[in-house]
């Protein structure tokens, strides 16, 4: 006798629930634009950055893809006016990674 028959038996006028989990990923939330996501590249202190802006999205939507592109390239970076910026010349990786993503990207620079 399982857990669920115990409880049939204890209580006979309780309709149970279904209890299906709907699987909703967030990398489908995130608003894709008409105009072209700028990805370019600079030299600060010495060190390569790659930057992305031009998002008219949500800011949070905007850190959720900053976020998850630091993950899967497994680099630092951070959020700041409205502009991604990555440590290291990551432009070939990051435009693949947003194309699949279903966002136009423009290469600006070298």
């Amino acid at each position: 006798m399982d857990l669920q028959d115990q409880l049939k038996n204890l209580f006979p006028d309780h309709v149970s629930e279904s209890t299906e989990e709907t699987s909703e990923t967030k990398d489908d939330d995130l608003w894709l634009q008409d105009d072209p996501i700028i990805c370019k590249y600079e030299k600060r202190k010495g060190k390569p950055i790659t930057i992305l802006e031009g998002y008219t999205g949500a800011d949070s939507d905007f850190k959720q893809l900053a976020k998850e592109l630091k993950t899967t390239l497994g680099v630092g970076g951070s959020f700041k006016n409205d502009t991604i910026i990555i440590q290291g010349d990551y432009r070939d990786q990051i435009m693949t990674i947003l194309k699949d993503k279903g966002f136009s990207v423009k290469r600006v620079g070298g």
